[in-house]
């Protein structure tokens, strides 16, 4: 007769993984001339699941820089609140949901007087739910597979952080900032989540009537509560720029642009938290044959982060036709698109080059592309990129050459495998072999665990009854079983 001691415990679980799209648009009506670039930043609100169903929201703001009829550079703002819903059998109403929004792609167009910004905005999905982990600690009346082993816990933290930042610089005025946050390290340790990274800034505005373009790196730490951290270990972390302003003020005197950065980033992320137990792996009885049932839990724990800089460069391609007429101002909205590969990642980087042409300000899109290799990159959960400033000169009429910084920070994790019994029942019994004693031929490569299960017989008296048998076994070996008989 079987009987089965449990143990149980909850633990987050990942329920599924959802990515989607969505359009956002927002009207101008502002009289423009020519508009030479739009920056759309997105930011997330708040999450709501129902059955089957999520609804999630954010915020997009659109900047637009464009000549007046006079040739003057000027720029217009406007915002909008948006809600969209994601559908996915698995969701149910007791979940939770983390997400990041991205403007993938975007696109300006003309509806009468009026101006439409239709902005691609995708969404990355995370649910998880609280569940019950239940697995058979022992197992009387049956031959068992004792293993010691680690269970992970998945524990989520969030939070928001103000940067600041002052500096000055030779500047008129601010048309356009963008700007890309990167975690480049975070540690949960005596319940708080340290976090530390890098905001890659960058500045369109009109020195001597002419727009130019700078650059900035503004470092920055936040903590974060994790209330239930207790031994040091490194934790997956995202940041989002949620808000973003950049004032300048002109100081005459110095000549200069004294210059006030603010921004609230949303951070999101999630470490595990260990227990060590004793489970039974597998079993099997002498008197009949079992019904056994297992789960498997694949755990993904960070590793470890990498931080990269590369430099990337080569022939890159505009679309607006470009001659020694024309006269590069600045490269204006640098990101990159990127893909992993098997030793890095491959993909392009893109900008907004503004230049003049007899007189007039005009701007096109350029895109350089690159292959990079990332030297002792193992298995990566998630890398993003961003790019530390773009330089675009013309290499001979009509061929354009670009080059770009590249900052690149990769999550590594390392993955858990832990496979435990949760159920045992009996079935028929087991056909009694009548000789007391067999000779068996094994499987090339089994281990005493599984001859022992094929042979119906404990594993202490294999190795008592073929003393010179080394696992795993070669196939060539003969088992014998001996039956002892009570006299009657």
């Amino acid at each position: 007769m079987l009987n089965a001691n449990y143990r149980t415990g909850a633990y987050l679980r990942a329920v599924t993984s959802i990515k989607t799209q969505s359009i956002v648009e927002i009207k101008f009506t502002q009289e423009m001339g020519e508009v030479l670039a739009v920056y759309p930043q997105v930011s997330p609100s708040t999450a709501e699941i129902s059955s089957g169903r999520i609804n999630y929201g954010g915020r997009l703001v659109c900047t637009v820089v464009y000549c007046d009829e006079d040739g003057k550079l000027c720029r217009v703002q406007k915002g909008a609140e948006f809600s969209h819903r994601a559908e996915d059998e698995a969701l149910a109403p007791s979940q939770q949901a983390t997400y990041t929004l991205s403007c993938e792609r975007s696109a300006l167009r003309r509806e009468g007087s009026a101006y439409v910004v239709s902005v691609v905005v995708g969404a990355d999905i995370s649910v998880s739910d609280s569940a019950e982990r239940s697995f058979i600690a022992s197992l009387d009346g049956a031959v068992c597979r004792n293993d010691d082993g680690v269970l992970y816990n998945a524990v989520d933290f969030s939070g928001e952080s103000e940067i600041e930042d002052d500096f000055d610089c030779v500047l008129s005025d601010i048309l356009m900032p963008s700007a890309k946050a990167l975690v480049l390290d975070c540690t949960v340790k005596s319940g708080v989540a340290e976090i530390s990274g890098e905001i890659y800034l960058s500045l369109l505005g009109i020195r001597d009537g002419l727009p130019v373009c700078l650059d900035r790196v503004i470092p920055f730490k936040a903590e974060l509560t994790a209330e239930d951290a207790s031994v040091t270990r490194r934790a997956f972390c995202s940041a989002q720029i949620k808000e973003l302003s950049v004032e300048g003020k002109v100081n005459e005197e110095r000549g200069k642009c004294d210059v006030t950065f603010s921004s609230t980033l949303a951070f999101s992320g999630r470490y595990y938290e260990e227990e060590n137990v004793s489970f039974i792996s597998d079993a099997f009885s002498l008197e009949n044959r079992l019904k056994l049932t297992y789960a498997e839990e694949k755990t993904e724990v960070c590793s470890d982060i990498k931080v990269y800089s590369e430099r990337v460069s080569g022939l890159c391609a505009a679309k607006a036709e470009l001659d020694y007429t024309c006269q590069f101002l600045a490269a204006a909205l640098p990101k990159a698109e990127y893909s992993l590969t098997d030793s890095g990642i491959a993909g392009s980087v893109s900008a907004i080059l503004i230049y003049s042409r007899e007189g007039e300000i005009h701007s096109t899109d350029v895109d350089l592309p690159f292959s990079v290799t990332l030297a002792g990159l193992n298995v990566c959960k998630t890398l993003s990129v961003a790019v530390c400033g773009i330089s675009i000169r013309q290499r001979a009429e009509g061929e354009c050459e670009a080059e770009a910084l590249l900052k690149i920070s990769a999550q590594e994790c390392t993955e858990y495998c832990v496979k435990y019994l949760t159920g045992a029942e009996e079935g028929d019994a087991v056909p009694c072999v009548e000789s007391a004693l067999s000779v068996y031929m094994p499987t090339a490569g089994d281990g005493l665990w599984e001859t022992a299960k094929k042979l119906c017989a404990k594993p202490e008296d294999i190795e008592k009854t073929n003393p010179d048998l080394a696992f795993p076994l070669t196939g060539k070996e003969r088992i014998v079983v001996f039956r002892p008989r009570t006299a009657q």
